[in-house]
């Protein structure tokens, strides 16, 4: 009855009250201590599948303090908190993450009707914005495609004085693209001879030696007059030498193949429309409910979303594979990135589906060079911003100055921030010494806040499987995951507060690494960043605590 929706109203409203006071405390700065310690150099298999949770301290790795966290955190009490992964799907029956998921109390499951009346039929565990649609084109062939009846076979001499500037963009847009396709055909053609002459030396062994599985002496023992057949017998015995086989080689090569021939036949094809199959405009707002319920992973290696998942909220208690940073946490799997570059319609929508169903951390470990419609993100991130809930992001993997050549989503527009729910995270290893950062992380003193763990980060792959992988895309939900904790144990903070105390709490380093694509260039962390921290979970939660207590 409405006495009991106004009585929520008014209890709700003094909870604000109390937790606006609190919204006014300062974060504290950060501590100007340094750690001096000397690099770890070797690593047994269980330190490389744990390393981004272990202490710098105690054990010569930079993970983020994880069980120190829990150290500090142990007897107190912790409410759960919505974690939404927009990304690929998740696959949500995976046994680390199955009993991590949210569910819409609000929706009955499989009845084909949209019971909580929020446009979305039958959105139990999140939502599927791209439908049964994987593969897809990069944002610069999508403008390309659309730019290049306008201009092309035109030169300045042709162009409206009006016109001018869009015509130099486009001129710019067209280099970028040409010439990224140029790379891609020459990076499937490199690697498909490189497999070509392995399969060319496979079978001229097994002809010379009259084995289909031959050996490294089977190989030394046989004879031929043949030019051709010796040479390719040098290449057979400096491969198994080594330890390894032709095959094997041959089956290292294939996820280069893959990915190149993927850039060139999907990536940069101007023919190519993956969005056809979901029937819906990415360049108006006219419809903003699309796709279906079905948020998990739908091609064999679509396995991104569900790495992310785990890194964030794996379960801790089940004594499987890994083991989340975030305790209680649920996951909220809202489905908007392709096997190619994300429609900033879906991005936004995505934001706004996962903000307007309770998720207090979105996670957005995805970034593409341009956004045509980065207006609608921007409004996106400002809309979570009003509702207090705060935006991981990946800073990208370029190698790249992101504060001159921007990544998308981004909050920083023109030099300035349009809100301060928005943290982005670039990618360390384990090693402390001037290899700590990722060589592939993107960097900016203004655009990127902090660095986390996001190399060689092992965690859950869809089938019960579990997989290392590396990108900025892995340090981004290793900080999300820091979040929640805070949020799970501190609800009274703002996402504000949660950003500037995981920035202010992290651990300062004053070692100088090497720049990412900076030919040997060596810089300080404060440099090429907000912070010059590295994410500490522990730090963060003992800060997080200190400023609740000034309340009490």
């Amino acid at each position: 009855m409405k006495l009991t929706k106004y009585t929520a109203v008014v209890a709700l409203g003094a909870f604000v009250v109390s937790c606006s006071s609190i919204h006014n405390i300062a974060i504290p700065e950060g501590k100007s201590t340094t750690i001096h310690i000397p690099a770890k150099k070797v690593f047994a298999e269980e330190d490389i599948n744990t390393w981004s949770h272990s202490d710098l301290a105690t054990d010569s790795i930079p993970g983020m303090s994880l069980a120190k966290a829990y150290e500090f955190l142990q007897g107190k009490k912790s409410v759960p908190v919505i974690v939404a992964v927009t990304d690929s799907g998740s696959d949500i029956t995976h046994e680390d993450l199955k009993s991590k998921i949210w569910v819409n109390k609000k929706e009955i499951a499989g009845n084909g009707k949209d019971d909580d009346k929020n446009g979305f039929i039958d959105d139990v565990h999140g939502w599927n914005f791209l439908g049964p649609t994987y593969d897809e084109t990069l944002e610069i062939t999508r403008l390309y495609r659309t730019l290049k009846p306008k201009y092309e076979g035109k030169t300045s001499v042709d162009i409206k004085k009006k016109d001018t500037e869009d015509y130099l963009a486009f001129k710019a847009l067209e280099e970028d693209y040409k010439n990224n396709l140029e790379e891609a055909k020459k990076g499937q053609e490199q690697y498909m001879q490189y497999q070509g002459m392995l399969k060319d030396t496979d079978v001229a062994m097994q002809n010379l030696t009259g084995k289909k599985d031959y050996t490294l002496e089977d190989v030394k023992a046989a004879t031929s007059k043949f030019d051709f057949v010796n040479s390719k017998k040098e290449i057979a015995i400096r491969i198994l030498e080594s330890g390894s086989t032709i095959e094997e080689q041959i089956e290292q090569l294939e996820p280069a193949v893959e990915y190149y021939t993927s850039k060139v036949n999907t990536y940069y094809n101007l023919e190519f429309d993956g969005r056809a199959a979901l029937n819906d405009d990415a360049y108006s707002m006219k419809t903003k409910v699309y796709g279906d319920n079905n948020v998990k992973d739908q091609a064999d290696d679509e396995i991104h979303g569900t790495h992310v998942s785990g890194i964030i909220l794996a379960d801790r208690n089940n004594n499987l594979g890994v083991a989340g940073v975030a305790e209680n946490a649920l996951l909220m799997a809202v489905r908007v990135v392709p096997n190619g570059d994300e429609y900033d319609k879906d991005v936004a929508l995505g934001i706004r589906y996962a903000v307007d169903n309770g998720a207090k951390v979105i996670n957005t470990s995805f970034g593409k060079g341009y956004s045509p419609n980065a207006e609608w993100v921007y409004d996106a991130i400002k809309y979570a911003a009003k509702k207090d809930v705060l935006i991981v992001n990946a800073a990208g993997n370029d190698a790249q100055n992101i504060d001159d050549k921007p990544s998308y989503p981004k909050d920083v527009d023109d030099a300035e921030e349009i809100s301060d729910n928005f943290l982005t995270v670039g990618a360390a290893t384990r090693f402390y010494n001037e290899k700590l950062l990722a060589d592939f992380t993107n960097y900016g003193k203004k655009s990127v806040d902090v660095f986390a763990p996001g190399h060689d980060i092992y965690n859950t792959v869809p089938g019960n499987k579990y997989q290392k992988l590396s990108g900025t895309s892995m340090a981004s939900p290793a900080t999300a995951g820091v979040a929640a904790l805070i949020r799970s144990y501190y609800p009274e903070l703002s996402a504000s507060q949660v950003k500037h105390i995981i920035m202010n709490s992290g651990t300062l380093v004053d070692l100088e690494v090497l720049l990412p694509g900076g030919e040997g260039k060596k810089v300080k962390l404060s440099e090429i960043s907000r912070s010059g921290r590295m994410v500490n979970a522990y730090n963060a939660v003992k800060m997080a605590a200190a400023i609740v207590s000034k309340k009490k």
